[in-house]
């Protein structure tokens, strides 16, 4: 009989986990916009037919800081997020290449940015606003200003 009694107490504290429940549920994951707007940035980006993010002036201030010396070229052009504990929401502005079907474009964006931010933080994607402002035509030069440097 002592030895079903000494089997069963080590059995018992096998069992027993120090701290009390999964490891994974320990403490508190924060994301910032920061992060879900440059994963939806990138994402938007890869959609056949997006030519770029965001607006006009966005774009020609962004070539700008491109070029400067130690400057890189900004993943969250055209992106806006509101970032809540479980939940996000999106507001993305696009130009398009002229003859793709735009409904379609938003479309794979919204899909696309979608998957990504949720596989990649967690967060429940609620919307994805998608503003077209401009269209890029095809004999149009982009707008970026020539560099002096060489």
């Amino acid at each position: 009989m002592t030895d079903m009694t000494q089997s069963t107490e080590v059995e018992s504290r096998k069992t027993t986990k120090r701290g009390g429940g999964d490891a994974a549920t320990r403490g508190r994951t924060t994301i910032a916009d920061g992060v879900v707007e440059k994963i939806a940035g990138l994402a938007a980006r890869d959609v056949l037919g997006v030519h770029a993010m965001g607006s006009g002036l966005s774009r020609t201030f962004g070539a700008v800081r491109d070029r400067v010396p130690g400057g890189s070229k900004s993943a969250t052009r055209g992106v806006k997020v509101e970032v809540g504990e479980v939940q996000t929401a999106l507001d993305l502005e696009i130009v398009v290449d002229y003859g793709v079907s735009i409904t379609d474009v938003a479309k794979a964006v919204r899909e696309n940015v979608v998957a990504a931010v949720e596989r990649m933080t967690g967060l429940e994607v609620v919307e994805v606003n998608i503003a077209v402002s401009d269209v890029k035509l095809p004999d149009e030069e982009d707008e970026e200003p020539e560099t002096r440097l060489q």
